[in-house]
């Protein structure tokens, strides 16, 4: 199954790590893993993402924001402008999901819902997704990214 797919039907492998302590509050407080480069990287290369500052989250975030010839075809699950999701300093990295999507990484273990899931009809599958501290935890995590640019935009990302 394809990574845009499996990020789609919300299949996810079992998380057989340690999930990372966080906090209840905003930002989930995690430690800054190494691998977090690599996925800027990453989503650098997505079709139409600019990363920069963050437009809706604390200062020092990297938002990943559509730039204006991307179509949007969920715009109520947008937290705030064109930005689909945004990395804190310390790790945390929030973005938004199709339900389903959301629902199978929660009970996989690689999310939790954000505490503002419950505050807008449609940021129901607004998540944090826990930092990657493996390469194979960080291939979930792309897939996870990768699943919300195509929930947002209603288009596949090309194959990596």
């Amino acid at each position: 199954m394809s990574a845009p797919a499996m990020a789609q039907d919300g299949s996810f492998p079992m998380r057989e790590l340690p999930r990372p302590e966080t906090t209840n509050g905003v930002p989930h407080v995690q430690a800054i893993p190494e691998l977090s480069e690599e996925m800027l990287r990453q989503a650098a290369e997505f079709p139409g993402v600019v990363l920069g500052a963050t437009r809706v989250s604390l200062p020092n975030a990297v938002g990943f924001q559509m730039a204006g010839e991307v179509s949007i075809a969920q715009p109520q699950a947008i937290v705030g402008g064109r930005e689909f999701a945004h990395l804190h300093p310390d790790g945390c990295l929030h973005t938004s999901l199709h339900w389903d999507t959301a629902r199978g990484a929660i009970d996989a273990g690689w999310a939790v819902a954000h505490p503002w899931a419950d505050q807008r009809a449609g940021w129901e599958g607004f998540v944090m997704i826990y930092t990657p501290i493996t390469e194979a935890a960080l291939d979930v995590v792309l897939q996870l990214v990768r699943g919300s640019y195509t929930y947002l935009t209603g288009e596949l990302l090309p194959e990596t």
